[in-house]
């Protein structure tokens, strides 16, 4: 892991506002959250590609980061958990931005993709610059 992203890794820890007097359960949370943050930066990064949006450049690299942040917290054994984690969000957030993209119904559509930008939002809301 490189230094920016051990700083990003180590500085980002602190931000799910887990008490530390419990390092099981933060860890725990941590890695919930960023799994499932590097799983919704997945489809939205396989979503641009589909669409040749420019952006994908920029999701890549907050995916990267996010992959980091996982690879920092997880626990010896406990890969197939995060994997299954980030295969969960992905697949929900892919759902939410084809009915955003391709829905029939325009209020559904709407919806969908207004949830989807909050959800990819929070997931950058966690990472510095």
């Amino acid at each position: 892991m490189g230094g920016l992203q051990r700083f990003l890794a180590v500085s980002s820890l602190g931000l799910c506002g887990i008490a530390q007097t419990t390092p099981a359960l933060a860890q725990t949370a941590d890695l919930d959250i960023f799994a499932t943050c590097a799983g919704r930066f997945s489809a939205l990064l396989e979503h641009q590609w589909l669409l040749s949006d420019p952006r994908a450049d920029e999701t890549e690299r907050q995916r990267t980061a996010m992959l980091s942040l996982v690879e920092a917290v997880v626990p010896s054994g406990g890969e197939a958990e995060a994997l299954n984690r980030r295969i969960e969000a992905k697949v929900a957030l892919a759902n939410l931005l084809s009915e955003a993209t391709f829905g029939r119904l325009e209020t559904t559509a709407t919806q969908a993709a207004r949830r989807s930008e909050e959800l990819i939002g929070a997931c950058r809301g966690l990472l510095l610059g």
